[in-house]
């Protein structure tokens, strides 16, 4: 059985810097053209997600399923190769790995206490793997950066990853109500202009960590004081524990073993490509260490409050509980019944012909498949229905009912999503 996770297991941080994590996470003045936040993909009222199995980055409208894809010169030239990931509980201290190809890792590899993509160019003084983690997506084209010649991050971006952090670090701490708020919250800041990139990923960090702590569901109860669980859920979760072997890789406390396996989920969109492959393909965990053995691999999920970050899988495959329930179940056999339209998309005609033009490459279908488990546990759909009542039994009472939520108004004065 897993555990149940205690307030002492989380890293602490300060309230005061939370609150202008707060602001800044929706604050679309960290995107190179100002039209793009943090919550405009893991917002307050999608349960920290977007709903998308594929986000709209940079250049779209509107927040998850309604966003829309833009027109004209500003309409996006990319979907995002991978689904947005849930919040919660990444404050925890078991958390050491982020990412779905677990790009970023705690470590000493470059005497800057990360394995990052930014290598020896990540900051010195990040409280976290958190903060961390926060300054990639500004620096990311598609996501919040832009394009190259379109705005100073991009171009910055363009000559080494680094260069457009400062930039960044000016643009926030030039607005008079952020620097104030910095030199009251971090010791070390006497005056705004010693603001950097690193105070505002803190700032990011402890309010992602302190937001998005849930650990007081219908199983904790269970866990703590012996409260039953509803039949139906009491019944998936012997299965889960059981027979169903969900618990050898949705271990501990946060139910994952923070590993990598291939599940074999269908393969569509743009793919996370790397430099020297033009094939429109995911490898998973491969692309971050290059070694064969780890060929699609992706992280384990955590499992906590499940029910409110569908869709489902590295790419947002599966649209519910019931569906990804039945491919770990059987891979290969939900491999074959997946169907196109189950992905949600917006729509985006000019991308429509590359959306799925992965399939048609028979010699990676073949790669892929090749990894798929084949082991396969059979499930009734009675099981499936049971299991997916457990995985419900995981979502915190105080889920929807966040300590800070979205501020109605930041200080830059851009719109909030």
């Amino acid at each position: 059985m897993a555990e149940t996770p205690a307030a002492d297991d989380f890293l602490p941080f300060d309230p005061a810097q939370a609150r202008i994590g707060q602001l800044l996470f929706y604050d679309k003045i960290l995107s190179g053209n100002r039209n793009i936040s943090c919550g405009t993909c893991h917002h307050h009222d999608l349960g920290g997600t977007d709903r998308l199995s594929l986000g709209i980055g940079e250049g779209g409208a509107g927040i998850g399923p309604d966003r829309t894809a833009g027109e004209g010169d500003d309409r996006i030239r990319k979907r995002i190769p991978r689904n947005a990931p849930a919040l919660w509980n990444l404050g925890h201290k078991d958390i050491r790995v982020l990412f779905h190809d677990g790009r970023l890792e705690v470590s000493e590899l470059y005497g800057n206490g990360f394995d990052s993509p930014a290598e020896e160019w990540l900051p010195q003084g990040l409280n976290s793997i958190l903060a961390a983690q926060a300054l990639f997506p500004m620096t990311a084209q598609f996501e919040m950066a832009g394009n190259p010649r379109e705005n100073e991050i991009a171009g910055a971006v363009h000559d080494r990853i680094d260069a457009a952090w400062p930039i960044l670090a000016k643009r926030v701490r030039t607005i008079p109500e952020y620097g104030e708020m910095f030199v009251a919250a971090f010791p070390g800041v006497d005056s705004a202009d010693e603001v950097t990139i690193v105070e505002i990923a803190n700032a990011i960090a402890a309010f992602i960590g302190a937001e998005w702590q849930s650990f007081d569901s219908p199983y904790d109860a269970f866990v703590t004081a012996g409260t039953p669980l509803p039949a139906d859920a009491e019944r998936g979760r012997l299965l889960f524990f059981g027979r169903a072997g969900c618990a050898e890789c949705h271990s501990g406390p946060l139910f994952t073993d923070h590993q990598f396996h291939a599940m074999g989920l269908p393969a569509f969109g743009p793919g996370r490509t790397r430099r020297f492959d033009p094939t429109p393909r995911d490898v998973g965990r491969m692309g971050a260490t290059d070694d064969l053995e780890d060929a699609y691999k992706f992280r384990t999920p955590s499992l906590r409050n499940v029910a409110l970050t569908a869709p489902y899988g590295h790419n947002g495959a599966y649209p519910d509980l019931p569906g990804i329930i039945a491919h770990m179940a059987d891979p290969r056999a939900a491999r074959a019944r997946w169907q196109r339209e189950m992905a949600r998309l917006p729509r985006a005609d000019w991308l429509a012909a590359s959306d799925f033009v992965i399939a048609s490459d028979r010699f990676e279908m073949a790669r892929q498949a090749a990894a798929v488990p084949a082991d396969a546990v059979p499930l009734s759909s009675n099981d499936i229905a049971a299991i997916e009542a457990f995985l419900r039994a995981l979502t915190g009472a105080s889920a929807l009912s966040t300590p800070m939520g979205r501020p109605d108004s930041v200080p830059s004065g851009l719109p909030v999503d």
